[in-house]
């Protein structure tokens, strides 16, 4: 089959021909119709020293996909050929801890598709069954391949209860761009995103935004508050950039006994004013990943019941590309340029 390898420890990728996955007595074999690609991807392409401290070569990568499940283990009762589905990346131990107590997003020993063990840049991908979440049949396979970063939106946006409150989102790359749509969607009052790029503050328009701050020219949380007529700072921040200075004006415009959710990676560490923190009451809460499965009930959920959600959630996706084509798609999401980018395996 094909599949996209990183074959040895350095820069690059290679689509080659590589046997096809054996399917598990508690696994399910998909054929992959369609695969996003993610800011991971580009580093394990790059291959940064995360990259290197990760990656076993060789390996296939890729983690968000959607496909037709071909073969299921003898074990598997809940899935059936032909189901069409998505991934879930995450793969637990079932064992530790908080395994036990039903907190799978906090295993302690978490594996990743794609970036621990071989992925779905691929003709097909084994997962267990579990990981399967399966779809409607006439869902969009584009729509399908992104339900990973949707969780992960999904999963920041429903943190905290933003009905009636006024929301900053840090950073309108896809993940923030539906997070936007999300919030929305929840009930939201207003809606600020901050970012540099005005392609993807406007993606973060369609998606719902209520104002749109290019940090590049100058713009800040305080002027957005005067463009919005607000008195007292954000209720709820959603931070989705990784970049330290988008962190301290967040920080510094948000109302007393506001809340924090924290998705976006940083490259380096970085200080933050911990006395506002204590001194405005401020909760802040990390997050990575989605709620193994209750943020796939929610996403579901909201997607079949409402079709504006599901229009502003798909136009996150900008670039679609043929799988032998995966070189300009990694072009097109190294230049920031974009929303998000999918790859056809059909």
């Amino acid at each position: 089959m094909r599949a996209l390898v990183k074959t040895t420890a350095g820069p690059g990728l290679e689509l080659i021909d590589v046997p096809e996955p054996e399917c598990g007595d508690s696994d399910v074999k998909i054929r992959v119709l369609r695969a996003g690609l993610c800011g991971t991807d580009l580093h394990l392409e790059q291959w940064d020293d995360w990259a290197a401290s990760v990656v076993s070569v060789p390996q296939v990568i890729g983690h968000e996909f959607y496909g037709e499940v071909v073969e299921v283990g003898k074990r598997v009762d809940h899935i059936t050929v032909g189901d069409r589905v998505s991934g879930e990346g995450h793969l637990i131990c079932g064992n530790c801890r908080n395994c036990r107590a039903g907190r799978r997003h906090l295993c302690i020993k978490t594996v990743g598709v794609g970036v621990n063990r071989d992925g779905a840049f691929a003709d097909y991908v084994v997962i267990p069954a579990m990981n399967a979440w399966v779809q409607p049949a006439d869902l969009d396979p584009d729509l399908g391949a992104i339900f990973d970063p949707l969780g992960n939106a999904t999963h920041t946006a429903l943190q905290w209860p933003v009905v009636g409150e006024d929301v900053v989102v840090t950073g309108a790359g896809p993940i923030g761009v539906m997070a936007v749509a999300i919030a929305r969607h929840a009930g939201a009052r207003r809606i600020a995103v901050t970012d540099m790029s005005d392609q993807r503050l406007d993606l973060a328009k369609g998606a719902g935004a209520d104002l749109c701050v290019n940090v590049s020219r100058g713009e800040d949380l305080a002027w957005a508050q005067k463009q919005l007529g607000m008195l007292e700072g954000f209720d709820i921040g959603l931070e989705m950039s990784g970049a330290p200075r988008a962190v301290e004006d967040m920080l510094a415009n948000l109302n007393h006994g506001a809340r924090v959710a924290m998705l976006g990676l940083p490259k380096d560490p970085y200080p933050i004013d911990w006395g506002r923190v204590i001194t405005h009451m401020i909760t802040i809460r990390g997050i990575y990943g989605r709620e193994m499965f209750e943020t796939w009930y929610l996403m579901g959920s909201m997607l079949a019941t409402s079709p504006e959600l599901r229009e502003a959630v798909q136009s996150v996706i900008t670039h679609r590309f043929p799988a032998e084509e995966w070189a300009k798609g990694f072009e097109v999401a190294r230049s920031g340029e974009c929303g998000k980018v999918v790859l056809d395996w059909s």
